[in-house]
């Protein structure tokens, strides 16, 4: 079994600079000048449905029998999700049998191929106009630098479109949503090392910022720095940092005394600080809420993902992950429930999902209202 982590270390060199090199031909597309007023909505405001990607590709998940587990977590939070909201799984037509076993009839299943589960990078990301009118924006994912195979992944997003008969609008960023943080007020917050990076995007700093902040329809962009080829995401910001409402910031802390020995730790700190001492486009300090990080948990891989944070809004509650650490828990709980007072908070045990570097915000993508 191979996690994201391990996965950023398989492609490497050659192979990275060709599927760098090759994406605007696989994608087909062009970068386009951008219609004006389409933004991203933040992800409490009502949704039509969730979107999530059955994985299936066995060059990625070799070990059938913990396929089969990753497969049953990714049903158990379309379940848990669909007692709320619509939830359209996508995957190849072969799959369907085998699929429809482990889901709900709630569930319903869209013949649009995939590799893996991560429907928050690959999958539609929807943006909406003050008409109240949908588009796809396409993101060029291209496997996280070209770090996995993405044949069908990578044309998710506007197979989906296609489908909804909506416009995909496309400036050339590259990229992954998951690596971004939304306010829907015109802030974001993001890590450099998931876009200003050139397995993804050439240019500078600000010209990627640039093309950002066109992608989701916000002012201001507030960086911090990430953690390079660590991990095969280059560090998403959705596993450390989130918007609870704008103006607030919830951000998972580790033990201080991990700062010397992990990266990702240093990062989290560095993050901390910088969005603390930050304003966000409506000129508010922002507020910092810190979850602790559980510790007591019942993966003990080091590079298993643990996050509280990578948590989904769907209508009506919030889908979040338990680890074990009863206190951890425990407390996260309390924290979710104080910052959602309108939301069931419904902690899943989704461990092979984070066996795999993710958690259950980096499976899904929400399709909000259109008028």
């Amino acid at each position: 079994m191979l996690n994201r982590r391990q996965a950023g270390q398989m492609l490497g060199g050659a192979t990275l600079l060709a599927a760098v090199s090759a994406l605007t031909a696989c994608t087909g597309e062009a970068a386009m000048a951008d219609p004006k007023g389409y933004y991203l909505p933040e992800e409490s405001e009502p949704h039509q449905c969730t979107f999530m990607q059955w994985p299936v590709n066995r060059s990625v998940h070799p070990d059938p029998v913990f396929l089969e587990m990753l497969q049953a977590s990714i049903a158990n939070v379309a379940n848990s999700i669909a007692a709320f909201e619509p939830v359209t799984m996508l995957m190849a037509a072969e799959h369907k049998a085998s699929a429809r076993r482990m889901l709900s009839d709630a569930v319903q299943i869209w013949d649009i191929p995939t590799d893996d589960l991560w429907c928050r990078d690959s999958g539609p990301c929807f943006v909406r106009n003050d008409a109240g009118d949908l588009a796809v924006r396409q993101f060029n994912f291209n496997g996280w630098g070209g770090k996995q195979v993405h044949g069908h992944d990578g044309n998710v997003a506007a197979r989906v479109a296609e489908r909804l008969g909506l416009p995909v609008l496309n400036n050339g960023l590259v990229g992954e949503p998951g690596g971004l943080e939304h306010d829907g007020e015109g802030t974001v917050i993001a890590h450099e090392s998931s876009w200003v990076n050139p397995n993804r995007n050439s240019g500078s700093r600000d010209e990627i910022a640039a093309l950002i902040l066109e992608a989701v329809g916000a002012e201001k962009l507030i960086w911090a720095e990430g953690v390079y080829d660590q991990d095969i995401t280059d560090y998403h910001i959705d596993a450390l940092a989130r918007f609870p409402e704008p103006g607030t910031i919830l951000i998972q802390l580790p033990d201080e005394s991990d700062i010397t020995d992990d990266p990702f730790a240093a990062s989290a700190y560095e993050t901390y600080d910088i969005l603390a001492a930050a304003k966000d486009a409506k000129g508010r300090k922002l507020e910092m809420v810190a979850i602790p990080q559980p510790y007591d948990i019942r993966v003990k891989a080091e590079d298993f993902v643990a996050s509280y944070v990578n948590y989904y809004v769907c209508n009506g509650a919030l889908i979040g992950a338990q680890f074990g650490d009863a206190e951890a828990d425990t407390e996260a709980r309390s924290i979710l429930a104080d910052l959602y007072p309108d939301r069931e908070i419904v902690l899943l045990n989704v461990d092979p999902i984070g066996e795999v570097g993710g958690g259950i915000h980096c499976a899904t993508q929400q399709m909000p209202l259109s008028d």
